[in-house]
């Protein structure tokens, strides 16, 4: 997709908006600091990149985040402008579902740089093991293609990223870490759900949309029909 048409627009208009709400539905608190939490955002953000591809789907995302930013008056604080990237990481892993083993040389390399840079801080070093949750996006690569499998992909990708940003910023325990491994997999779980069934409810819409008008969805944007219902 070379240019985003009008119609793509519309798509990024509902898809932002439908962002904006979830970004202030909190799901559950970030350990660590003060007034943080993943959102509901978090069950459907890396769609984007499906239905946009790599760079329309990044895109997409930040514009979502940097709107909710600014009507939620966040301070240009570092640990909340880094809090941006996990949720783009997450949206380029899920839009290169059809590059498998070493094709996609970014999505193996980010979490391989999210352990490095996680066992690197003195207190990640103690609690390595923590990181071994982000080959689960690698060893997924290497996987045939299942819309779980890239969602759970996709959200260990924003956790390395998130996990890697949070040992730096954020003044943590090896005890605290490991007291987090049962709630990551909880989350995790059913944060790839989330991205799973959210994935099959917008093909469905789109499709509906294509069906019943004189747009033809799928060539505005990425449309997997093998994820259709009816």
């Amino acid at each position: 997709m070379e240019i985003l048409s009008k119609k793509s627009l519309v798509f990024v208009v509902l898809f932002v908006g439908l962002s904006l709400i979830g970004m202030n539905l909190n799901f559950s608190p970030l350990v660590g600091a003060n007034n943080q939490f993943f959102t509901l955002f978090q069950f459907w953000g890396p769609v984007a990149g499906g239905f946009l591809g790599a760079g329309f789907g990044i895109a997409t995302v930040l514009i979502a985040q940097l709107a909710n930013f600014l009507l939620a008056g966040k301070q240009f604080e570092l640990l909340n402008i880094l809090r941006l990237a996990p949720m783009l990481f997450a949206a380029y892993y899920f839009s290169k579902n059809m590059q498998k083993n070493f094709d996609d040389r970014l999505s193996i390399l980010v979490p391989v740089l999210a352990i490095m840079v996680f066992v690197a801080n003195p207190v990640g070093a103690q609690a390595w093991y923590f990181s071994l949750f982000w080959l689960i996006p690698i060893v997924v690569k290497f996987l045939p293609e299942n819309l779980i499998l890239r969602s759970l992909g996709a959200t260990f990708t924003a956790h390395a990223v998130g996990g890697a940003i949070w040992a730096w910023s954020v003044p943590m325990t090896q005890a605290t870490w490991s007291a987090l491994i049962p709630v990551v997999i909880y989350e995790r779980l059913l944060f790839a759900g989330g991205i799973a069934v959210s994935y099959v409810i917008f093909t469905n819409v789109l499709n509906a949309i294509e069906q019943n008008s004189s747009i033809n969805v799928s060539k505005i944007i990425n449309i997997e029909r093998k994820y259709l219902l009816f």
